[in-house]
């Protein structure tokens, strides 16, 4: 079920290797490259000695509709890249979530930038929904 902030997919029966090794392509295939890769659980261990699961934050860009959106909106890159995370469930399984750029770009008073976002929205929703189930 989808937040207000972000689109959310549950996969209790994939595992969260699978689930990495497998975004990255469908990603590709919807113009997303990525630009950054943090290990939240490593980071954590490493700067604050804390275990934490395993949570992967990627920071997706599909550089035409980025160009796009800041030529229309040259502040919008404070809400660039759109980030996707990949969270190890408790149960078992994962959590994946990208940012939801209709309500994000919402924040921004330009209505030329609403069309980019529902477009980058449902790029990201065909690459959640992509996934594999198990």
């Amino acid at each position: 079920m989808d937040s207000p902030y972000a689109i959310v997919r549950e996969l209790p029966g994939l595992d969260y290797d699978r689930a990495v090794k497998a975004i990255i392509p469908l990603l590709k295939e919807e113009g997303f490259g990525v630009l950054t890769e943090i290990d939240v659980k490593a980071t954590l261990k490493a700067k604050l000695g804390i275990d934490f699961k395993r949570y992967l934050i990627l920071g997706a860009c599909n550089p035409k509709l980025a160009h796009k959106a800041l030529s229309g909106e040259p502040l919008l890159g404070v809400l660039l890249p759109c980030n996707v995370i990949l969270s190890e469930r408790d149960d078992g399984g994962v959590t994946v979530a990208a940012f939801k750029a209709t309500a994000g770009f919402s924040l921004v008073d330009n209505p030329e930038v609403a069309p980019i976002a529902e477009e980058v929205e449902g790029r990201l929703r065909k690459v959640l929904e992509g996934l594999p189930a198990s």
